[in-house]
């Protein structure tokens, strides 16, 4: 198993916009296109990002999946309509993490 942490940094006013898409779009096609979900955050000394952790069962995995989650014409038409008033994310990172042997199950 790999998770994958990413952190959305909001483009100057998008970030309930970023949140909106998340809940009512990207959650579910995370799910159709076999995108594990670990959680949501928001830091507390920074409200204007999103910090999210993804898993999968390899590099093989999530590569394949972001590929399909990319390509699905669903989420080309809800991130379009999304930023018909301008871009969410003005920056984003991330990292792909492994669990340490000692690490407790997540």
């Amino acid at each position: 198993m790999i998770y994958e942490l990413r952190t959305y940094y909001a483009a100057p006013g998008q970030t309930e916009r970023i949140h909106r898409r998340f809940a009512d779009h990207t959650r579910r096609l995370f799910t159709k296109h076999g995108i594990g979900m670990v959680g949501f955050w928001i830091p507390t000394d920074n409200p204007d990002c999103l910090v999210y952790m993804l898993k999968f069962d390899d590099e093989a995995h999530m590569k394949a999946a972001w590929a399909a989650f990319a390509a699905d014409p669903e989420w080309k038409e809800a991130k379009a309509a999304s930023e018909v008033e301008g871009r969410l994310v003005r920056d984003f990172t991330s990292q792909v993490l492994r669990a340490t042997d000692y690490s407790p199950p997540v």
